[in-house]
C-alpha cells in the first residue's frame, strides 16, 4: 500500500501533461502511485499516459470510453485508488520539488490528520510565479491538528481538491465524490472541511496553478458556467442533512454571493445572450438560500442585494459607473503628475543657474532603498573627516526612517532632491546616476559600485545578452563619462573597472568602505544583531546569499532550505538573503516558512547579517569578498557552475581561488558541515590567501582613504594596516558547540553521531589521511555534549 495516490485527470492538456508527470514521479518521496486517468482526450494525453506507464511501474493509466468531465475522471481515479492519502492534481498543473517529502513529514508531524491543507502559487505564461495571497491562512502556529471550528479562515481560501491531500479511509467512509460539471471541486471542498475530524496546515508552496494565456476551462465562455448554480445547491442539502452544520450556513451563503458576483463580472465566462438568464438564476439562488442577519461590508451587502433582486441593470450601470470613476481619477491624477513634473523641470533649470555650493554632497545607493553601503560608508566619512561640508541623503519615502540622524533627509523627485542634485558638488552613488542629472562645471561625481566584480560586468556583457537583459550600454556609457572618481576595493577591481566602463575617471584603489563596519564592531554588536534576528545564542548562524541566475525567468534559491535546516539539525539556523537587484520580480526567492529558516531578504542592513552570522553559503556572489574581511568561514555552493558561466561568465575561477571549501550539491554540503571541514586549517589557508588577494586595502578605514583622496586631494593613502594585525568583530559562535547532522557515509560518521565542530572524522581504512586541524581547537569551538529533543 503506497502512502500517496497521486489522482491527475487529462483532457486535451497534451502540451502540459509531460510536464505534469515528471514532476510526480521525480519527487524525492517515492512511495506513491500515479493514476493518470485518460478522460477520452481527443489528443494525445493517453498515448502520453502509456509511454509513462511502459518507463515506470508506478504509473496506473486508465482509459475512459468517453468524456465525463473532470469530476468523474477523478472519481474513477479514486475507485482504483490504495494509498493512504489521495493527492489531486490537474494535468496542466506541476508538484513542486520535494512537495511529498514535505507533505509526508507533515503528515507524520501531526499525527495523521484527516485533511492536510497547503499552499499554491499561480506561474503565468509569461514565467512570473505569484504565491497565494491568502498564504498567512495556512501559518502553522498553534495547535495541531485542529478542526475546522478552531480555524474557520480556512472556508476563504480557493475551493479545489489539488490544494490539500485527504486521508482515503476518510473520504471512502463518507461518500465523498466529486459530481459532474464545472465547479464541481465546490461541493468537494466544504463538505471535506466540515466533516473532518482533525485538520492540518502546511505553509509551504506544493503545486504550481498553471495560468494559461487561453484554453483553460474556466476561462472559456459557455452555458457550461450555469452549474455553479446547482454545485451550490448540493452544498447547501449537505447543510440541511445535519442540523449541526447550520453554524456554516452564513458565511457559505457569502462566499456564494461573492462566488457569483465574480462569475457574471469576467467577460471570459459569460456569453452575451447568457449573461439575463444567469442573473435571473443568482436572484433565484440567493433568494432560496439567505440567511437574514448575515453580516457583510455595506459593499457586500449591496452587491448581493442587487442580485438577489434582480436588479441586472442596475448592477450593470453602477459596475459601469464605477469603472468611468476609477478612469476619471486616473486621468485626472495623470495631468496632475504632468504638471508637476513640468514645475519640477522648470525649478530644477533654475537652480542650475544658481552657483555649486563646495560645502554640498548628495548620497544615494541604488534603487534609493535607505542609508547602506558604500555610499553609507562615506558619508559618514565626510561627516568626521571634512565635517564642513553638509551631507544629504536621497532615499525612497517609506525608508525615511532608515537614515541615521545626521544627513539630510530628501526624497527623489521633489524639490529639495532637485535643489541638491542641481548645486551639491559631490554626488555620490554605488549605481547609474538619475538620467534627469545635468553635471555642471564644478560638480564632483564618484562612483562606488557594487564591490568586487566576480561576474561579467559592464561592456562585457554585450557578449552575454542572458545577462544583459534590457541594458542600454549606450546609455551606459554616457553615465561613464560623467564620472569623476570609481572606488575600487583591489588591484583586480580596478583593472576590470577600467576595462568594462572605459572613460577618462580616476580610479580610487581603497578598500570596500561598507567593510570599516567590521573592523569597528565588538562582540556586543554581534550579539545585538543575533538578537534582532532571533537567533538563538547556542546556534551556529549561516547566512545563505546566492547569486542572481541570469538564464532563470524567476529567481529560487538553489538550495531547498527546509530539508537544508532539518538535515543540519537544530544547532544550525539558516539566514536566507535572495539577490534582490535589478530583474527580481515579486515572488521570487520564496522562503518557506520552516523552524530555523529565516527569510532576511528584504533586511536593509546586510553587514548587520553579516555580523549576526558564523559562516557564509555562497555561490559566485561579490558579498564572499566583503565576508572575507570579517575572517570568518565561507563556504561554496557551485552546483551550477558551467550554466552560470556560460550565462554571466565570470572573471575569476572560484574553483582555483576559492575563499573555502566547495560543494556540488546537497549531500556534499551537509558533509562538509558534518565533517568540521567548514571551519579547519585547510579551510583557514584557503580564507587567508583569498584575503591576501582581495582585501588588501580593508583594514577599517577604507571610507576615510577616500574621502582624503577625493575631497581634500591627498595623494599619499593612510599605511594599511597588514593583515595579521587586523581584529575584525568575532564571531558569536558559543564556546562549546557540539552539531549532529545527518552526513552521508562517505563524507562522515553515521547518522545522528555527535561530532565536536572544527573535528575531522577518521579516514575510512586503506585511505589516505585527511588534513586535521594543527594545534589545540579554539576556545570558541571546543565541544560540549548537548541533549536530544525530545520526540
Amino acid at each position: 500500500m503506497p502512502r500517496f495516490s497521486v489522482i491527475v485527470p487529462a483532457y486535451q492538456v497534451q502540451a502540459y501533461l509531460h510536464e505534469c508527470l515528471e514532476s510526480v514521479l521525480s519527487q524525492s518521496f517515492p512511495d506513491l502511485e500515479l493514476i493518470a486517468v485518460d478522460d477520452a482526450s481527443p489528443d494525445a494525453c493517453g498515448d502520453i499516459i502509456d509511454e509513462f506507464a511502459a518507463r515506470d511501474a508506478r504509473v496506473r493509466p486508465v482509459h475512459l470510453p468517453t468524456n465525463r468531465g473532470l469530476g468523474p475522471a477523478r472519481n474513477a481515479g479514486m475507485s482504483r485508488a490504495t494509498g493512504d492519502y489521495l493527492v489531486f492534481l490537474d494535468g496542466d498543473d506541476t508538484l513542486t520539488p520535494d512537495a511529498l517529502r514535505t507533505v509526508a513529514d507533515r503528515l507524520k508531524e501531526t499525527g495523521g490528520p484527516d485533511v492536510l491543507v497547503y499552499d499554491y502559487a499561480r506561474t503565468y505564461w509569461t514565467g512570473d510565479t505569484v504565491r497565494n495571497q491568502a498564504a498567512a491562512r495556512l501559518a502553522e502556529e498553534g495547535p495541531a491538528p485542529f478542526r475546522l471550528a478552531d480555524r474557520p479562515e480556512l472556508l476563504h481560501l480557493l475551493m479545489v481538491a489539488w490544494n490539500k491531500t485527504c486521508r482515503r479511509e476518510f473520504v471512502e467512509r463518507h461518500g465523498f465524490t466529486f459530481p459532474p460539471g464545472l465547479y464541481e471541486d465546490t461541493p468537494w471542498t466544504y463538505p471535506v472541511l466540515m466533516r473532518a475530524e482533525s485538520i492540518a496546515t502546511l505553509d509551504r508552496v506544493c503545486v504550481h496553478y498553471r495560468q494559461r494565456r487561453r484554453g483553460s476551462i474556466l476561462g472559456t465562455p459557455g452555458e457550461g458556467h450555469l452549474d455553479v448554480f446547482a454545485q451550490y445547491d448540493r452544498v447547501f442539502a449537505f447543510l440541511d442533512s445535519d442540523p449541526e452544520l447550520d453554524r456554516w450556513r452564513p458565511v457559505l451563503y457569502r462566499r456564494m454571493a461573492d462566488h457569483l458576483a465574480v462569475v457574471f463580472s469576467r467577460r471570459d465566462r459569460l456569453p452575451r445572450g447568457v449573461r439575463a438568464e444567469f442573473l435571473c438564476r443568482a436572484r433565484t439562488q440567493l433568494r432560496r438560500h439567505r440567511v437574514p442577519g448575515a453580516r457583510a461590508p455595506l459593499p457586500v451587502r449591496l452587491r448581493h442585494g442587487l442580485i438577489r433582486l434582480g436588479l441586472h441593470r442596475t448592477y450593470r450601470v453602477l459596475r459601469l459607473a464605477s469603472a468611468g470613476c476609477r478612469r476619471l481619477l486616473g486621468l485626472t491624477a495623470g495631468m496632475l503628475r504632468a504638471v508637476r513634473s513640468g514645475v519640477l523641470r522648470l525649478h530644477y533649470r533654475t537652480q542650475r543657474l544658481l552657483p555649486v555650493r563646495a560645502d554640498r554632497a548628495l548620497f544615494a545607493v541604488r534603487h534609493d532603498r535607505g542609508h547602506g553601503g558604500d555610499p553609507g560608508a562615506l558619508e559618514e566619512a565626510f561627516r568626521s573627516v571634512v565635517p564642513h561640508i553638509r551631507t544629504a541623503w536621497a532615499v525612497a519615502p517609506g525608508l525615511r526612517h532608515a537614515v541615521p540622524p545626521g544627513p539630510r533627509r530628501v526624497v527623489p523627485g521633489t524639490a529639495a532632491w532637485f535643489t541638491e542634485l542641481a548645486r551639491a558638488k559631490y554626488l555620490v552613488r554605488d549605481a547609474p546616476f538619475d538620467p534627469r542629472l545635468v553635471k555642471r562645471r564644478g560638480q564632483v561625481l564618484v562612483q562606488t559600485q557594487g564591490g568586487t566584480p566576480l561576474g561579467h560586468a559592464g561592456l562585457d556583457l554585450q557578449e552575454r545578452p542572458a545577462a544583459a537583459g534590457d541594458t542600454d550600454f549606450a546609455a551606459l556609457l554616457r553615465d561613464v563619462d560623467r564620472w569623476d572618481h570609481v572606488l575600487s576595493a583591489n588591484r583586480h577591481s580596478t583593472l576590470t573597472w577600467l576595462r568594462v566602463h572605459p572613460g577618462t575617471y580616476s580610479v580610487v584603489e581603497c578598500g570596500q568602505p561598507r567593510t570599516d563596519v567590521f573592523l569597528r564592531a565588538t562582540a556586543a554588536d554581534t550579539v545585538r544583531q543575533r538578537e534582532l534576528l532571533g537567533v538563538p545564542a547556542d546556534s551556529v548562524a549561516i547566512l545563505y546569499a546566492p547569486a542572481r541566475r541570469d538564464h532563470r525567468r524567476g529567481q529560487r534559491f538553489p538550495l531547498d532550505l527546509e530539508r537544508l535546516a532539518r538535515r543540519l539539525g537544530p544547532r544550525f539556523v539558516v539566514l536566507a538573503r535572495g539577490d534582490t537587484g535589478a530583474g527580481v520580480r515579486p515572488g521570487d526567492w520564496t522562503v518557506p516558512r520552516a523552524a530555523r529558516v529565516v527569510d532576511v531578504t528584504a533586511h536593509p542592513n546586510l553587514p548587520g547579517l553579516c555580523l549576526a552570522s558564523d559562516v557564509l553559503v555562497t555561490d559566485y556572489a561579490p558579498l564572499m569578498v566583503d565576508y572575507a574581511v570579517l575572517d570568518r568561514p565561507i563556504v561554496l555552493h557551485t552546483g551550477d557552475h558551467q550554466a552560470y558561466e556560460a550565462a554571466r561568465g565570470l572573471y575569476v575561477d572560484l574553483r582555483a581561488v576559492a575563499p573555502g571549501p566547495a560543494a556540488r550539491d546537497e549531500d556534499e554540503l551537509v558533509g562538509l558541515f558534518a565533517s568540521g571541514r567548514w571551519c579547519d586549517t585547510h579551510a583557514a589557508g584557503l580564507r587567508a590567501a583569498f584575503r591576501e588577494r582581495f582585501c588588501p586595502w580593508d583594514d577599517g578605514r577604507a571610507a576615510e582613504r577616500a574621502v582624503r583622496r577625493i575631497v581634500l586631494g591627498e595623494s599619499e593613502p593612510l599605511p594599511v594596516t597588514p593583515l595579521a594585525r587586523r581584529r575584525p568583530a568575532p564571531a558569536a559562535t558559543p564556546r562549546a558547540l557540539q552539531v549532529t547532522v545527518p552526513a552521508p557515509a562517505t563524507l562522515g560518521p553515521p547518522t545522528g553521531t555527535p561530532l565536536p565542530v572544527g573535528t575531522a572524522p577518521a579516514p575510512p581504512r586503506g585511505a589516505a589521511a585527511v588534513d586535521a586541524p594543527a594545534g589545540p581547537v579554539p576556545h570558541a569551538l571546543r565541544p560540549r555534549p548537548i541533549v536530544p529533543d525530545r520526540p
